[in-house]
């Protein structure tokens, strides 16, 4: 089964630095990575995704329609067992206080601290297995 990170972001050039951080680990196959451009297409690839093991969702909290923090109640009770990291460009504690309030396991923010981030990926491949 393969082992699934979704990434959304509005922000085109966000595939391109996630792949390019995690390059390695995508080439070996320790896990995959899709990208959804706005909320809506993130819940419809989450309520998707039998064939893959999802094991985190990180979404930017500021887009267009609708935002990562109008997402999270929707994806948690869509899949309450996968946990959701925040990005914002502004971490102030009202922000974080509602990301974690909402359901989020954590709040990155920009510009993102990969090494945090692959310790984290690190960690759910191993409570994945």
């Amino acid at each position: 089964m393969t082992v699934l990170v979704l990434v959304v972001d509005d922000e085109p050039d966000v595939e391109a630095l996630f792949r390019q951080q995690f390059r390695r680990d995508l080439r070996a196959q320790r896990f995959t990575m899709e990208f959804a451009i706005s909320a809506a297409d993130a819940l419809t690839r989450i309520a998707d995704t039998r064939e893959q093991l999802l094991i985190l969702i990180l979404s930017d909290i500021n887009m267009p329609g609708m935002t990562g923090l109008e997402m999270l109640p929707k994806v948690k009770q869509i899949r309450p067992d996968v946990p959701v990291i925040m990005i914002t460009a502004y971490g102030d504690p009202e922000t974080r206080r509602k990301a974690l309030a909402e359901g989020a396991s954590g709040l990155l923010t920009k510009p993102i601290d990969f090494s945090l981030l692959r310790e984290e990926i690190d960690n759910r491949l191993a409570q994945s297995t």
